[in-house]
């Protein structure tokens, strides 16, 4: 097939979007703000999406309207994207009933148990690694350990805004490796590669950082007071899912197995305990999965949306630009890199920033030679880098809300997406891989 001509004005619904809801997101969180209303999320970014889609179809009136339902129709049933959102309605169900039986707050307390009281500060980093894996959620993460940190804080009179920061920084860890994160979902789904490969490659990047960030936090916990925790209250039975789905995701078993067997043993484990009855384990998977719905439709409107600029020439327009100022491998993972950031900065919502940069990548990534799973690595770690740092993405401003204090206070003791960045960078600099190899890999996983 004949690849389209490059043109420029082919990315038009793609700047009418970021142009809506970057410009609502800016007004009503800095011009004109409302009490408890996060100014980002005044303006649904469904419907700035498909306010863009119908800019896409007024495009090209050259091509017929039955040609352009076509072309959606092909980027939606594309195999990667209905594996994606089935996953995305699995994690939404074993999301909803293991946080209605009580795992996540389980889990925390019973680590927190376990730390030692003048390690409180890097134990509730621990924690928000781990607690984040194991759901596979940021906010969530942030939304039961944020209390549990201004708690800490507050016994022993360390700086909030960093106790807050060592949460927000361990939950960006783990929404950037969870094999469940719909990051990871969406960054190996684009990409048709597996989940533990891209696991592999990304957890040589995030763990140094993740280390860094530990031996800091551990430096100041020993200059500091000793934190009085208390005891906390956790059932050991209800934290039991949450580990089971940790362990069989690294140990790369099939995703679809583990949520749904990590959605059974919630459930029974949930029922056994109390906590739960069959009526609202019902009720709860069927409110994880309405959480997911919002994602699961971005996903069709951005496929929509890329197949025809595709169509009209807009991806190519992209990569002949990146192939302009961005040279040899080295350079595509970097154009890459760019391209991602700068749609998370534009959106603040990492997985809208990777389902939209993802299908771009993938051309950059055949063009340059990059193994796929390099490419999904990058396209998860830079959206987590930058989610993890903008005062106005959902992360800083769930957790600001609940400690009492401002998301741009949190900002200069982020030192996990800081030194994550510093380690992404890095890792683009060091690779050796020739770019044939990385070719041939794509060709062995096509």
């Amino acid at each position: 097939m004949e690849k389209p001509t490059p043109k420029a004005k082919a990315l038009l619904p793609i700047v009418v979007f970021l142009i809506l809801y970057l410009g609502n997101g800016i007004y009503f969180e800095y011009i004109n703000p409302t009490e408890g209303q996060m100014g980002f999320y005044v303006m649904s970014v469904v419907v700035a999406f498909v306010i863009a889609l119908i800019v896409a179809f007024l495009q090209n009136p050259k091509l017929s309207f039955d040609k352009k339902i076509h072309a959606c129709a092909q980027g939606i049933g594309d195999d990667n994207i209905t594996i994606m959102l089935f996953i995305f309605l699995m994690a939404g169900a074993f999301s909803g009933i293991a946080s209605a039986s009580g795992g996540a707050e389980s889990t925390a307390n019973l680590l927190l148990d376990i730390i030692p009281a003048n390690f409180a500060i890097p134990g509730l980093f621990i924690i928000a690694c781990l607690i984040s894996m194991a759901m596979g959620t940021s906010v969530g993460t942030i939304t039961v350990l944020v209390p549990i940190a201004a708690s800490v804080s507050a016994s022993a009179g360390l700086n909030l805004p960093m106790c807050v920061a060592t949460v927000v920084g361990g939950a960006m860890f783990g929404d950037n490796l969870s094999f469940i994160s719909d990051t990871t979902i969406a960054a190996t789904k684009t990409q048709g590669v597996e989940m533990k490969d891209k696991f592999r490659v990304n957890f040589k990047i995030a763990l140094p950082a993740a280390i860094i960030t530990l031996v800091i936090l551990i430096v100041l916990a020993m200059r500091g007071d000793t934190a009085q925790l208390g005891h906390f209250d956790y059932n050991i039975w209800q934290a039991i899912p949450y580990f089971a789905v940790l362990i069989a995701s690294l140990c790369g078993i099939n995703v679809f197995i583990v949520l749904g067997c990590g959605t059974i043993l919630s459930g029974v484990v949930g029922i056994a305990t109390g906590s739960l009855t069959v009526a609202s384990a019902f009720s709860s998977m069927g409110t994880g999965t309405s959480g997911m719905f919002e994602t699961m439709i971005v996903t069709i409107l951005v496929a929509s949306i890329g197949a025809l600029m595709k169509a009209y020439g807009g991806f190519e327009f992209i990569l002949q630009l990146i192939k302009n100022n961005f040279k040899g491998k080295k350079g595509g993972m970097f154009g890459i890199g760019f391209l991602t950031s700068l749609m998370d900065i534009a959106t603040a919502n990492n997985t809208v920033a990777i389902v939209m940069a993802g299908p771009i990548a993938k051309d950059i990534s055949q063009e340059f030679g990059i193994d796929p799973k390099k490419t999904a690595s990058l396209l998860d770690t830079f959206s987590c880098v930058w989610q993890g740092i903008i005062p106005y993405g959902a992360q800083l401003l769930v957790a600001a809300s609940l400690a009492k204090i401002t998301s741009v206070s949190i900002i200069p003791f982020l030192f996990y997406p800081f030194l994550l960045f510093l380690c992404v960078v890095g890792s683009i600099l060091l690779d050796k891989t020739p770019a044939s190899a990385s070719a041939s890999d794509s060709e062995d996983i096509a």
